[in-house]
């Protein structure tokens, strides 16, 4: 099998898809083969992975397009995906392979595995959880889409669902705080791109994992990351849990 693997780039002229390609160019072992947008036709043969950052019904025109002839694998970056276009995506991946993620920062998603042992192993009797997030003044939902990755991670360490643990904002008097449950807290400021810290606490100790993004172009590395460890992989649906090791696949 040979070490150069061919890509392509879907969404190329949106902004990730420029930083995916950027990354792809400055690497000696990846011939970026095709680059495209929606209503572009690319020559799939030429591809043994296509990472795409676009729109969700793109990716759904394209998830399905590599189904249908078998391949090749794929890098799912978008997101605002309708249930309807999920399931679309999960029946592609019984034909090909595919990574999604919400996040590609081989960092954030370290820590995501991290906060799932923890929270596995710390009792929640006597361990509380919160989750601190700080993005850029513009970032408009709170809490993030990676806070809420980390409280399922917590959640799933705990073997509940996050739904079922999640707290409201703390604000006015509220009471003692209720044991087991996962606390979110959200600030906004300055160009910060995204900071996320899980705290957790016991009465003798705290534990604090955190993650900063210092560049955005991190997402675009993990991305590729991805896109150079599925490319070979069986059929099925992915995330970066299992890139980075931490499920066997």
């Amino acid at each position: 099998m040979s070490d150069i693997f061919h890509a392509g780039i879907s969404g190329a002229r949106g902004r990730m898809g420029r930083a995916v390609s950027q990354v792809l160019d400055a690497r000696e072992d990846v011939v970026v083969a095709t680059r495209f947008d929606r209503g572009e036709t690319p020559d799939l043969n030429l591809c043994d992975v296509v990472i795409d950052f676009s729109t969700p019904e793109a990716s759904v025109e394209l998830a399905k397009a590599c189904a249908a002839r078998g391949g090749p694998a794929l890098v799912i970056g978008s997101t605002g995906l309708s249930p309807e276009q999920d399931a679309e995506i999960e029946a592609a991946a019984e034909k090909i392979a595919i990574v999604r993620s919400g996040n590609f920062s081989l960092g954030l998603n370290i820590l995501i595995g991290l906060v799932e042992h923890a929270a596995q192993r710390l009792d929640g009797r006597d361990w509380d959880i919160e989750v601190l997030e700080t993005h850029h003044r513009r970032k408009v939902d709170a809490p993030s889409g990676t806070a809420l990755m980390l409280g399922e991670a917590a959640a799933n360490g705990r073997g509940r669902d996050l739904e079922d643990l999640k707290t409201a904002p703390y604000d006015g008097i509220t009471g003692p705080r209720e044991p087991g449950k996962i606390g979110f807290a959200s600030l906004r400021a300055g160009g910060v791109i995204g900071e996320h810290t899980v705290l957790f606490g016991s009465d003798d100790e705290l534990l604090t994992l955190s993650h900063s993004a210092i560049d955005r172009s991190l997402f675009a590395k993990g991305a590729v990351a991805a896109a150079a460890w599925v490319r070979n992989r069986r059929p099925g649906l992915y995330d970066m849990q299992d890139v980075l090791g931490f499920r066997q696949a």
